[in-house]
């Protein structure tokens, strides 16, 4: 056998010479666009470790130290490390309290949003003269700033002036004013049968799901804009009615977008303290996780506690983003 060998022209490069150099000039490229990457993404990569890595590392320290309020300014970063505040939190009674009742408070809050927005999506699905300015306005809870809105149910669920008590006495037959913010637990009757019911509790779950309806009502709107109208054209040649149109051909096409809206829902909600704060204190059953840490810290003033509970909310909320991805994942590979 022979070998074919490539001789160059006079005055002209081998090929071999210009390959190498086409290759040294993309890896330059290359090269030069990565470290232009990185000098764009530095500042906000600076700040993220600056406001939120080092904070995060700073409170895990901190969970296994002696720490009190008073000599939070004179304590060094490394003292002398112990279990005892996570011993403290996990055999706490307050603690497995507290989040039972941030269970419930998660549970109801979520799925509740989740249903409302979903009807309110059903219910403006189809054009007619007005829907734009009802799909705006129903914005309106979730844009709104929380104290504001806090503040409005409070001054309708108040039990002395309260239109809610007013329009219950006068037109429902109420007896007695509810405080709806300050009763821990009242009893409903049900055909003769007294039935308890925690008050506060239930009202800071609808005012949950009052506020955040529209994030699932934008998400669910938005999925339902695009689904195929022959699918359901179809369906109704078949002869469907509309229940069964919704139960076997629309909602299927929702459950991917709802469960990553109840994933997402269950994560924010769990840590949720601004509107249980402004609206009961946390008192009346509602002491949610979020609150017993803030109680911890500026009641307690035991801030080696407040951070060993905070670790344990994020132990729970890690696994929570854990089930995240994994439907992630699940419903990418289903429409790929």
């Amino acid at each position: 056998m022979s070998a074919t060998t490539t001789t160059a022209l006079p005055g002209q490069k081998p090929p071999g010479a210009r390959a190498t150099r086409a290759r040294s000039k993309r890896d330059g490229l290359t090269r030069r666009d990565a470290r232009d990457g990185l000098i764009l993404v530095a500042p906000t990569l600076l700040v993220v470790v600056v406001m939120v890595f080092l904070p995060l590392a700073w409170s895990f320290v901190i969970a296994f130290q002696k720490l009190r309020l008073v000599n939070i300014g004179s304590q060094g970063l490394f003292e002398a490390f112990t279990f005892e505040n996570l011993a403290l939190v996990l055999g706490s009674k307050e603690l497995w309290s507290s989040l039972w009742i941030t269970v419930l408070f998660t549970a109801g809050s979520v799925i509740g949003s989740v249903v409302v927005g979903l009807i309110a999506a059903l219910a403006l699905r189809k054009p007619f003269r007005g829907r734009t300015f009802i799909r705006a306005s129903m914005l309106l809870p979730y844009i709104a700033p929380v104290v504001a809105v806090t503040f409005v149910w409070r001054i309708m669920l108040n039990p002395s002036f309260g239109i809610v008590n007013s329009v219950g006495r006068d037109l429902l037959g109420w007896t007695d004013p509810i405080p709806f913010l300050t009763q821990k637990e009242g009893m409903l009757g049900i055909l003769g049968a007294q039935i308890p019911v925690p008050t506060a509790l239930l009202t800071v779950i609808a005012f949950q799901i009052w506020r955040f309806f529209p994030f699932a009502f934008l998400f669910i709107m938005a999925r339902m804009e695009s689904l195929p109208a022959e699918i359901e054209e179809a369906a109704l040649v078949d002869g469907t009615t509309p229940w069964q149109k919704f139960i076997h051909v629309v909602l299927p096409q929702l459950l991917p977008v709802m469960s990553v809206l109840v994933i997402l829902r269950t994560i924010w909600t769990f840590n949720e303290f601004d509107s249980v704060f402004l609206l009961t204190g946390g008192a009346a059953g509602t002491g949610v996780a979020s609150i017993r840490v803030y109680e911890l810290l500026t009641v307690q003033q035991n801030v080696g506690a407040a951070s060993a509970q905070s670790l344990v909310l994020a132990a729970l909320l890690v696994v929570a983003l854990g089930v995240y991805a994994a439907i992630l994942k699940k419903s990418g590979s289903r429409f790929e």
